[in-house]
């Protein structure tokens, strides 16, 4: 998600190494490389140039402050740091505050939601799951209204959509859509619904018919949210085209789609400066669950290499209990085994895809770049996994070549997949250790590791690819992706073993003599 802009502000960081001071000449090179990444992801020329001109102002019209925190807590900044935090206040600043982006339900009566857009921005499914959102988290009682009567099967799309989220559709057949509308309210009333979604019609480009017929559903059933669904893979065409609803219905604000599947993102970051309106959710997957009440300084964390450590605990506090929190507690402190193990595996397959969750992680710059996170290395972990028995899993130092052997039969996996599993496995733990027991006191604030720059040794003497998650990263994503993994160059456990061996052997050839 807008790995164009995240890597134009990496390219941008790494022009400022070994730079002193900021000034117009040394700070040239890293401006470029953000206008650059900026244009390439499509974002609105102008908002570039307000976004560049204000980074600029930023550096060059604060002096630098070479140390923050205080005695024990104080770190060095670099003017690299510097920088980047002017880049972060200054995509803040383009993204709107959370404020903006809430949603405000009314107390006295049902609050009124219209959603609108084009076809094929993913309206009708973005419908779902905000009231799924809404249902869940919010504890409202929502009704999803169709009242989109000319595509084919929409109806019946949002009947099946609200069966599986266990929500109410309501609909009339061979009715006007605004008389639809009115109908749906006064049905809410009557039943006890706090909160009624309506699934409007779109078109394929924007007409008169349509506008329309939406002023005339405003009209009667004066919402108090009008919502546009724009898909973020349009580029400036969603950036057009919201510009165009807003003149027509007065908008209150966006929800952004497919912004899992858009490298480049630019009408996220052009989108509320062109039109004045904050966006209110971001949609960054197919499944019912994958939706995010926007959060700008979240998203500008993710941009710039941070991650995302509140998104991620809000996505963690949704599908976890109370146990769950307490082994999540052991594993950050690095005292936990494969039977803990397996059930995070069980939560984080609930969160989502492990992209998403890699790219929330506070640790960015220890992940390498061409990481791959295949979800289906979940699936293939928990086998082996299933095919330990309850000592092994309690107790992984037991593991030995003849367990080994057993447990890969099982599991239809090779050898070499059960060591690899396992010496990633204490590499993992280690790391968490170290960063459980030195930076518990200091979460949420993950923002300023003092031991980052002993966590990324460690990584790199765990054998993590180019410096990367020896323990988190290479252990989701390494072990697949077609093929088979390799084995560590030094295993811990093929040492002992082949030393094993050794000392068999010559046991073997006493015994003989004798």
């Amino acid at each position: 998600m807008l790995d164009s802009i995240s890597n134009g502000f990496k390219q941008a960081k790494s022009r400022l190494t070994g730079v002193t001071t900021l000034d117009e000449a040394n700070l040239k090179p890293a401006i470029d490389a953000i206008r650059s990444s900026l244009l390439d992801a499509d974002v609105e020329y102008s908002v570039v140039k307000k976004f560049v001109r204000s980074v600029k102002e930023k550096c060059l019209g604060e002096q630098v402050k070479l140390s923050a925190g205080k005695k024990s807590e104080k770190m060095r900044v670099t003017p690299q740091d510097h920088f980047i935090n002017s880049c972060k206040e200054s995509l803040e600043g383009l993204l709107g505050d959370e404020e903006s982006a809430s949603i405000k339900f009314v107390s006295n009566r049902p609050t009124i939601i219209l959603m609108v857009g084009l076809q094929g921005t993913g309206k009708t499914t973005t419908t779902a799951k905000i009231t799924k959102l809404f249902k869940e988290q919010k504890k409202r009682k929502p009704l999803m209204v169709a009242a989109d009567i000319y595509r084919p099967a929409a109806v019946n799309q949002l009947k099946v959509l609200g069966d599986r989220i266990g929500v109410e559709v309501f609909h009339q057949a061979d009715t006007p859509v605004d008389k639809i509308c009115q109908n749906a309210v006064k049905y809410a009333y009557e039943h006890g619904h706090d909160t009624v979604l309506f699934d409007t019609a779109g078109r394929l480009t924007i007409d008169s018919e349509l506008m329309d017929e939406l002023r005339l559903v405003k009209e009667t059933t004066k919402p108090d949210h009008v919502l546009l669904v724009v898909d973020a893979m349009m580029g400036q065409d969603a950036v057009t085209t919201a510009d165009a609803f807003n003149a027509q219905l007065e908008l209150d604000g966006f929800i952004m789609t497919k912004l899992d599947g858009d490298a480049r993102g630019g009408a996220a970051l052009s989108i509320r400066e062109v039109t004045g309106k904050p966006i209110k959710f971001l949609g960054i997957g197919e499944d019912l669950k994958q939706i995010e009440v926007f959060r700008p300084e979240g998203l500008a964390s993710r941009i710039l290499g941070f991650g995302d450590v509140v998104g991620l605990m809000q996505d963690f506090e949704k599908v976890a209990d109370k146990d769950q929190e307490q082994d999540a507690m052991k594993m950050l402190q690095g005292e936990f085994n494969f039977k803990d193990f397996y059930k995070q595996i069980s939560m984080i397959q609930k969160m989502g895809s492990l992209k998403d969750v890699a790219a929330k992680l506070p640790f960015q710059n220890m992940i390498p770049e061409n990481a791959d996170f295949d979800d289906k290395e979940l699936v293939r972990i928990k086998s082996i996994i299933d095919s330990m028995t309850e000592q092994e899993r309690l107790k992984p130092a037991v593991l030995n070549n003849s367990r080994i052997n057993r447990i890969s039969k099982g599991a239809g996996r090779k050898d070499k997949d059960v060591f690899e599993l396992v010496e990633k496995f204490k590499g993992m733990k280690k790391m968490m250790g170290m960063m459980g027991k030195g930076l518990m006191s200091k979460i949420p604030g993950l923002g300023q590791l003092s031991q980052l720059g002993q966590m990324k040794k460690l990584a790199q003497s765990m054998g993590g690819a180019g410096g990367g998650l020896g323990g988190l990263g290479d252990l989701f994503g390494g072990m697949g992706g077609g093929g088979a993994p390799q084995p560590a160059k030094r295993s811990i456990d093929k040492d002992r073993l082949k030393k094993a061996r050794k000392a068999a052997k010559k046991s073997r050839k006493k015994n003989r003599k004798k």
